[in-house]
Parts: C-alpha cells; structure tokens; sequence
C-alpha cells in the first residue's frame, strides 16, 4: 500500500488520514484522504493474519447507501 505524505501537515504537528478508498462518502479521491478529523479503527472479526487486513475503518459509510 503506497503512503502519501502531505509535507506541510507534518512540519505543524498535524495528523492527516489518508485514504483511497473510493466507495466511502469520506473520502476525498483527488486527495487522496479522508474528510473526517477523526476514524475509529477496529479488528476484523475471527481475522489475527497479523498483517494491515486485520484491522478495518469502522468510520465507513457507503458513498451510493
């Protein structure tokens, strides 16, 4: 998964999100992120691969729903 760094937020002390997952209503495609201040992150059920498919943003809500 690629990490993009928003350069400006990092020399303030900001956090951003970023996302590229274009089915959530949150999500901004031509920034790459996600418009929430703030994502609740939680563990998938029966899921302990130990690798990023673990966990899943419980903050989504389906863009077209």
């Amino acid at each position: 998964m690629d990490n993009f760094k928003d350069s400006k937020n990092c020399k303030t002390g900001k956090q951003s999100i970023m996302c590229n997952v274009k089915s959530c209503r949150y999500n901004m495609e031509t920034e790459h992120s996600c418009s929430l201040s703030e994502i609740q992150v939680a563990p998938k059920k029966g899921n302990c691969s130990q690798t990023e498919d673990e966990s899943l943003c419980s903050s989504y809500r389906c863009k077209n729903c």
